[in-house]
């Protein structure tokens, strides 16, 4: 039984918020980064990068504070308002070619601890300890955890009987993409909601593991230093995004390796021979249509790899899950190439074209050789969750990605 609760959100004005919400940090080359410090002085990214203000880089705790600070001059300078009454927040994204639709609310950590929230990444310790003390500082979370629940038909129309009132903001950004939030504050569609989500079963974290892991950390943290403690304080919840199965989009990450650990192209190719069944594709760019199918990219021709499964056992969900098949066959034994978090040899691509892009990679001499596959589908993701089980790093690139700065919530 799922929990989710109403928050009074902090949040831009409507003349302001299409200057304020941003990409995640990451998203931004460092030119395209300082232009919009440079020439919006709204944006998200004064908070999240305090040092701009001195063209200084700050990192680690030093910097908690300061995003501390550059928040509260957004508050103080009515950049940022809090609503009056608890609300949930219908939050939809149109892009050019999908539409995203789903809820802003705050989960119980509780139903994180009890695994009513499933995951299926491993998180590290350290990112863990290092982002609940971040949170802890700075007293807020602009970035909701994407979770993710089966369809449900009383759910959409709810969503929809809102989304057919006018909505607090729609702004369109210049990706072309299209936001709109609808605020709900209306006590009994709450209810409904809230009703609603107690028989959904579980959520699956889709996006956001080491967030929601940080999350609960500091609400462990905070409810042993307060001795008052309800189990009613903000710090009990997260906010997510909650959004149906059928409107997840799940892509694949290509792997490039930079080396054949000392083996010749030919050495490579026998021992390859004994897993797969070898087809050279040629010049042609070939992508896998077919679970258990791999594409690869080697010295300027593709090759198609399908597993010769008499020889590979499958006892359990993640043994299926190609990401972990291609680890177990020719990542690890082959390649020599253990530890995928922390191995400089090995990186990631993703994208709608990161076939073509991994190929430029590799004919540029910056890789060996590539690997794609097709991208993990929901009921994989969760079957893995359910047998308390974690996929490999970078095996899913999960859209949408949310706007930061748009809905806050406070502890």
């Amino acid at each position: 039984m799922a929990t989710i609760k109403p928050f009074k959100a902090i949040r831009p004005p409507k003349d302001k918020v299409s200057l304020v919400a941003s990409r995640s940090y990451e998203d931004y080359s460092k030119k395209e980064r300082n232009a919009r410090l440079e020439f919006n002085p709204f944006s998200f990214l004064h908070i999240i990068n305090p040092g701009y203000k001195f063209r200084k880089s700050i990192s680690g705790v030093k910097r908690f504070s300061l995003v501390r600070n550059r928040y509260q001059e957004f508050k103080e300078d009515g950049v940022f308002i809090q609503d009056n009454t608890p609300s949930f927040y219908i939050y939809k994204i149109k892009t050019r070619n999908d539409s995203f639709c789903g809820i802003l609310a705050g989960v119980g950590t509780d139903d994180y601890k009890n695994n009513i929230i499933k995951k299926h990444e491993n998180t590290l310790q350290h990112r863990e300890e290092l982002f609940k003390d971040y949170l802890k500082t700075v007293g807020f979370n602009a970035e909701p955890v994407l979770l993710t629940y089966p369809d449900k038909v009383t759910i959409n129309d709810i969503i929809n009987k809102v989304m057919a009132t006018v909505p607090e903001y729609e702004f369109t950004t210049t990706d072309r993409a299209t936001h709109y939030l609808w605020k709900v504050d209306n006590t009994d569609i709450i209810i409904q909601l809230q009703e609603e989500f107690k028989t959904t079963g579980a959520l699956y974290i889709a996006d956001g593991h080491h967030r929601s892991a940080s999350s609960y950390l500091l609400a462990e943290e905070l409810k042993s230093e307060n001795k008052s403690h309800t189990g009613k304080e903000p710090y009990n919840f997260f906010m997510s995004y909650l959004i149906s199965e059928s409107q997840l989009k799940i892509y694949e990450f290509n792997r490039m390796v930079k080396d054949l650990n000392g083996l010749s192209k030919e050495e490579f190719l026998i021992q390859l021979d004994e897993r797969f069944r070898l087809e050279n594709r040629g010049e042609e760019l070939y992508k896998p249509s077919k679970k258990h199918h791999f594409s690869m990219y080697l010295d300027g021709e593709f090759y198609s790899l399908y597993l010769r499964k008499s020889l590979y056992k499958f006892p359990d969900a993640l043994s299926q899950l190609d990401t972990q098949i291609l680890y177990e066959t020719i990542l690890n034994p082959i390649l020599g190439i253990g530890d995928l978090r922390n191995n400089k040899r090995i990186e990631y691509g993703y994208g709608r074209h990161n076939t073509i892009k991994m190929k430029d990679l590799i004919d540029k001499g910056k890789f060996s050789v590539g690997f794609g596959m097709l991208p993990v589908n929901v009921n994989e993701m969760k079957n893995i969750a359910d047998e308390h089980l974690q996929m490999p790093p970078k095996s899913t690139y999960i859209e949408p990605k949310l706007r930061s700065g748009l809905v806050i919530y406070e502890f």
